[in-house]
């Protein structure tokens, strides 16, 4: 019996980057609150539906999902379920109705708008990932969004399919007039692997650094609105975001604690190569998808199917399931 209900999986996905991180700016969570430079003036009409960009309502707040591309793996345990067999995981894939050569993931950094506020969460993979990915752009084109009209930029850890998109093509700052927020432990972790001779994202780092505010793991970064929760083991920094729009309205965007609909929700404890600490990783992943289980929250999943929007559900004999929706 299948445990997954889901829209079909796109066939884009992105390859996902290697950690970096770095030399901490010390600056607090009550920093990373403050409005940021002016930002050309947006409007408050609905994002159009399109291809690149699916609209949806945290409560009163708009939100879209915006696709930057994707990638597929080869199911031969070098990514999902390392250390076991591609038997054991086509077996889960089968059960689950899916194709069991490979596994494909999405990427889809989220706009939230709020009044004069334009938020992004994660920015896709710019040009890290080749023509599979770095379309962020476009999506946001498609939603009706100038990058300069972005605001706040939150990063839930620094993997390239996640920062890459902060730059243009030329180096240059992709959101000029973003404030861009993430965890102290996970800034101090991309400079110093950036630091290097040749390091990757150096580049990256440099042009980013004067707009960046770090906060604690566990902070609320814009009063009533958005709140960082900590999930390391993916890498040191990583967290989750709690978007709330009052009401008991809320989204919880859950980074790269999942990356898959089907493994990594029934599968929780294998590991994924992706993790840095891979025992980390299973124990939060496995304690976020309980949780959401039983709360019912709504997720926001980046790399599940595009959209990636659904809940956790616990089936009659205990199996979680995601369901879409």
């Amino acid at each position: 019996m299948t445990h997954v209900r889901k829209a079909a999986l796109p066939l884009l996905v992105v390859a996902l980057g290697a950690a970096l991180a770095a030399c901490s700016r010390n600056e607090q969570a009550a920093d990373a609150a403050a409005t940021p430079a002016a930002a050309p003036e947006t409007t408050q009409a609905a994002v159009p539906a399109s291809e690149d960009a699916h609209p949806f309502q945290i409560g009163t707040l708009q939100a879209a999902a915006l696709r930057d591309g994707g990638m597929s793996v080869p199911n031969d345990n070098s990514v999902f379920g390392v250390g076991l067999t591609p038997d054991e995981v086509a077996g889960v894939l089968a059960a689950a109705g899916l194709e069991t050569g490979q596994l494909h993931l999405s990427v889809q950094p989220l706009l939230v708008r709020d009044g004069e506020r334009v938020y992004l969460f994660d920015t896709g993979a710019g040009g890290n990932m080749g023509d599979s990915a770095g379309k962020l752009g476009a999506a946001l084109q498609a939603a009706g969004v100038d990058p300069a009209q972005v605001t706040d930029v939150f990063i839930s850890h620094a993997h390239g399919d996640h920062v890459g998109g902060l730059v243009d093509a030329a180096g240059a700052l992709a959101f000029p007039n973003a404030a861009i927020h993430i965890s102290q432990p996970e800034w101090e972790d991309l400079q110093a692997q950036a630091s290097g001779e040749g390091a990757a994202m150096a580049g990256l780092v440099a042009a980013i650094t004067p707009k960046v505010s770090t906060f604690a793991p566990d902070a609320e970064l814009v009063p009533g609105r958005v709140r960082s929760l900590s999930t390391p083991g993916h890498t040191p920094g990583h967290v989750a975001f709690r978007i709330s729009a009052g009401e008991g309205e809320t989204l919880l965007y859950v980074g790269d604690q999942v990356h898959h609909p089907v493994i990594s929700v029934q599968r929780p404890q294998w590991t994924i190569r992706f993790d840095r600490d891979s025992a980390a990783g299973a124990a939060q992943r496995a304690k976020t998808l309980e949780a959401a289980a039983d709360s019912g929250e709504r997720l926001y999943s980046v790399h599940f199917p595009f959209p990636g929007l659904g809940r956790i559900e616990r089936g009659g004999d205990g199996q979680l399931a995601w369901v879409a929706e």
